[in-house]
């Protein structure tokens, strides 16, 4: 057969499938989502989300504060200094002392880092365990499902903090132990967000066909499912790690934080109000404003994030 034989064959073929609706290629491909938006596409439409850059710079801003600025700025943080307690900010210490005549400014960098790790360390874990938990519920239906969401009913149901109060008072209160307490408090909130988004999904014609071909749950999942809630659970792990921040800060106020010589802006302000009466602000305002700002960064970041990856919102 000639070349152009073969070619006409081969047209002939192609314009026949597409005409009788038959396809060589899988059925999942064939039944394929539309297509997501581009990189580039979210990236214009974030840049042009004021809050959210903004948020973004903040959140760059505050890690730099936190971690660069400790290598520039060199204050005693270890040993108390009587002689200096409660000093007004001059010169040599911008914002002033606290009672133990610790540097203000450098207790904000050092309670930044460790804001910052708790925060995105649980958004990470929580965001992550809600997320399969989620997607294998809504996936398998029925008493399995049932079951499943009645528990993360029960975990909603149970105020937050008196749990963690609790265990701050049966357990040494380490950044890892806080670490594993918000993120068991947490996940249920992204667990139900991804099943609602498993539920739409799995009855999607791609979903189906890779089913009926032969795909396992864990492959559907994996491969259909997670992907294509990742908007979804991204911008819930900003406002998890928003939320993380405000909870470290809520149990350090109350005493139930880090024990020093940790710093934490929670324990900051809450050794900085008994001051505030006698005029000194700088103990109070400065962490306050600084605990604002970064819970604010991340939401605005979050929101950024949603309505780029949105294409409704982007009024594409």
């Amino acid at each position: 057969m000639t070349d152009a034989g073969a070619g006409g064959t081969t047209r002939r073929a192609a314009a026949t499938g597409e005409a009788t609706g038959y396809s060589s290629r899988h059925p999942a491909e064939e039944l394929a989502l539309p297509a997501a938006p581009s990189r580039h596409s979210v990236a214009a439409a974030f840049t042009r989300h004021r809050l959210g850059v903004a948020g973004l710079g903040l959140v760059v801003a505050i890690a730099l504060f936190s971690y660069v600025g400790p290598l520039l700025y060199h204050a005693n943080e270890l040993s108390v200094n009587i002689l200096a307690t409660n000093a007004a900010p001059g010169a040599g210490r911008p914002l002033g002392t606290d009672a133990n005549g610790f540097d203000i400014l450098g207790r904000l960098m050092l309670g930044g880092q460790a804001s910052l790790e708790l925060g995105l360390a649980v958004a990470l874990a929580a965001t992550t365990l809600g997320s399969l938990w989620g997607a294998i519920s809504g996936m398998a239906g029925g008493l399995l499902d049932a079951a499943m969401m009645r528990l993360v009913d029960m975990l909603i149901s149970v105020p937050a903090i008196f749990v963690l109060i609790f265990l701050a008072t049966v357990l040494r209160p380490t950044i890892w132990v806080l670490i594993v307490a918000l993120s068991l408090m947490s996940w249920p909130a992204a667990a139900r967000l991804v099943r609602g988004e498993t539920l739409s999904l799995r009855a999607r014609e791609f979903v189906e066909a890779a089913r009926v071909s032969g795909g396992s749950r864990p492959h559907n999942i994996f491969r259909h499912i997670l992907p294509n809630a990742f908007d979804t659970i991204l911008v819930n792990a900003t406002f998890q790690a928003a939320d993380a921040i405000i909870v470290l800060a809520a149990l350090s106020f109350l005493g139930f934080g880090l024990p020093p010589p940790a710093v934490s802006w929670g324990g900051m302000l809450s050794q900085g109000s008994a001051y505030l009466l006698d005029g000194y602000w700088w103990e109070v305002y400065p962490v306050l404003a600084l605990l604002v700002l970064t819970v604010l960064a991340f939401n605005f970041v979050g929101e950024g994030l949603r309505d780029s990856l949105d294409v409704r919102l982007r009024g594409e």
